[in-house]
């Protein structure tokens, strides 16, 4: 059986149909290959990465980043997969795109990815009971585990509490429900019918499925995500602080000064306890296994066609007066025609997104983590509005395609939304 090598983005093999999947039955078990769209193998023109790497850079002077990687692939006309900067100011290394780095809140699809394969595998069914799986939340007897992949549990967030002691104490081992207790104990929203970004939910999710299947949220990830989909650099580290990796991209914060923060002086936080996010925003990657990720979820690539029910079927607003076109479901948010989810991480801020009609994707990681998950969710969008106005390689056909945003949209934003200094406008 034939496997495509995950450490490149390759186009399928000649004559294999565009955006299949292959399932294949070897000896007496079914096996999975995953095929990804057709890609050109050929780089995107200079004038769309000049205008590309432009807006990385700018998200870098913005956010106090020194070094950033990003991936566009653009099916009908090429790919941009580079390293911009360094690792820090004193380490003057240059970033390549073989570094790992954590992937924050695109952890969460994975979790989710667990959920439908326990449930299409028959082990635990979408509507189970929270307290079913988890001691100590017998007040959550209402909520389920879809609720908790979802984000419609109504349980609140841990982070604005605890990131004081993770930037503290990087190395400290948290047991997930402790974690988790932050956000319980904030007065929760109506469930079922509301979306609430909470990291709590997505801890009490792995929770709950290691005790479902008798294994360990890294064993399921590994079982249910990066093994099928052949993510040789991708995985849940173990609870001892480490780098995200041997070669890793530094992991930089600014520190807090009177009126804001010290754009002079970065502190590292390379090294840490992958439990500070465990199965909410705890997995490490390198560019091309995330961006080869999320163009396979997007388009439930790891499900057999026509699975039900559909993971990004009723989604919801993702905050109170959002625009239509932004929802979240499914442990992933739905940005016009793009699938995918953004989030920061002591020391990373990172986003991935990809249509999965046409697998145009864009993933991006900025090496500091001071201005939130804002600035890499805006710096995807700005980069996917770039690359969708790329024209066809030779012999080849633009779908149709089109976004609800420009570029200038979201430039400006990560431009007002600056924590350091911003370069003066060009002339």
């Amino acid at each position: 059986m034939h496997h495509l090598s995950s450490r490149r983005w390759r186009a399928a093999a000649a004559g294999a149909a565009a955006l299949a999947l292959v399932l294949t039955g070897c000896a007496a078990e079914d096996s999975f290959s995953y095929t990804p769209p057709e890609q050109v193998d050929a780089a995107l023109p200079d004038e769309t990465t000049a205008q590309l790497q432009a807006a990385v850079e700018n998200a870098m002077v913005t956010t106090g980043a020194t070094g950033a990687i990003v991936g566009v692939w653009v099916p009908w006309s090429g790919t941009w997969v580079t390293g911009l900067g360094t690792q820090s100011v004193e380490d003057q290394s240059e970033i390549t795109t073989d570094m790992t780095f954590r992937i924050a809140d695109v952890t969460r699809m994975m979790t989710c990815d667990v959920l439908y394969g326990l449930v299409d595998d028959d082990v635990v069914e979408l509507d189970a009971s929270v307290p079913e799986y988890v001691s100590g939340v017998a007040h959550l007897e209402d909520i389920t585990l879809l609720d908790l992949c979802n984000g419609t549990s109504g349980i609140g967030s841990s982070e604005a509490t605890v990131k004081g002691m993770w930037f503290n104490t990087p190395e400290r081992v948290w047991p997930a429900l402790e974690l988790a207790s932050f956000g319980l104990g904030q007065d929760p929203v109506t469930p079922h019918t509301t979306y609430r970004d909470s990291d709590a939910g997505y801890l009490l999710l792995g929770l709950a499925l290691e005790r479902a299947a008798g294994k360990s949220a890294s064993e399921l990830i590994a079982e249910y995500v990066t093994t099928p989909l052949e993510l040789a650099d991708t995985s849940l580290p173990g609870p001892k602080a480490a780098a995200p990796g041997d070669i890793a991209l530094s992991g930089t914060y600014l520190p807090t000064i009177e009126g804001g923060v010290d754009c002079a002086a970065r502190s590292e936080i390379t090294v840490m306890s992958a439990s500070t996010g465990f199965t909410d925003s705890g997995v490490v990657s390198t560019i091309d296994d995330l961006g080869r990720y999320v163009q396979a979820i997007a388009r439930q690539g790891l499900r057999d066609e026509g699975a039900k029910p559909g993971r990004f079927s009723t989604p919801l607003p993702a905050y109170g007066g959002a625009p239509s076109w932004y929802q979240a479901t499914g442990g992933a948010f739905l940005v016009g025609p793009l699938v995918g989810q953004h989030g920061w991480t002591p020391g990373y801020a990172t986003a991935a997104y990809s249509d999965p009609t046409t697998g145009f994707t864009v993933a991006v990681v900025l090496n500091n983590s001071t201005a939130g998950s804002s600035p890499a969710a805006y710096l995807a969008w700005e980069l996917a509005a770039i690359a969708s106005k790329v024209p066809p390689a030779a012999g080849e056909t633009a779908p149709e395609f089109g976004l609800p945003f420009t570029a200038e949209q979201y430039h400006q934003a990560i431009t007002d939304n600056a924590i350091c200094a911003t370069p003066p406008a060009a002339e």
